[in-house]
């Protein structure tokens, strides 16, 4: 699937790889079952809920997607080794420049980062990722459902409203 990237984008959404439903569907968070579009609009990241269709839309909001393991698809288990390719979204956040990069999983970020997903807490991270501001998420994913918490995606939400609404502060950036 494409990626969702340009320059000036308040925050990216980075994926680990689309499901086999999503990349028939050759749309980002296709599973019915998926909370990914139902969460984006209930913590206010996007005013109205989209369809997975409507993925092209999202930097109208100032939001991006990719995934760390590109070429793939499936569930984060069942990838090889040599999916991820954490340098290649590494030299994405570098030319595209977010504000802020949020990883929708903790094996996403645990990959990109080198470090085991036990020492990965969700919301915010001290580190930056590519002088963005890091942060890792509960997966929507309908397998992690039993880990799900929005606690963290409304956190990142408030961070991203802080961001657009002052752009005067420190980090600031204007409305998308």
């Amino acid at each position: 699937m494409p990626d969702v990237l340009r320059p000036g984008l308040t925050l990216v959404l980075v994926g680990t790889a689309p499901s086999r439903i999503s990349a028939a569907a050759r749309a980002y968070y296709a599973n019915p079952g998926n909370r990914f579009w139902r969460t984006l609009h209930e913590v206010g990241l996007t005013p109205q809920l989209l369809l997975p269709q409507e993925y092209p839309r999202l930097p109208e909001f100032g939001i991006g997607l990719t995934d760390v393991a590109k070429r793939h698809s499936g569930v984060d288990a069942a990838l090889p080794g040599h999916a991820w390719a954490p340098d290649e979204l590494r030299a994405k956040l570098r030319a595209h420049r977010p504000r802020l990069v949020a990883f929708t999983s903790k094996r996403g970020a645990a990959e990109t980062l080198g470090v085991s997903t036990g020492r990965l807490p969700y919301g915010q991270q001290p580190q930056t990722l590519e002088d963005c501001e890091l942060w890792v998420l509960p997966s929507t994913s309908p397998l992690g459902q039993t880990h799900f918490q929005l606690a963290p995606w409304q956190a990142l939400a408030a961070r991203v409203q802080e961001l657009r609404g002052n752009p005067d502060a420190p980090d600031g950036v204007p409305a998308s």
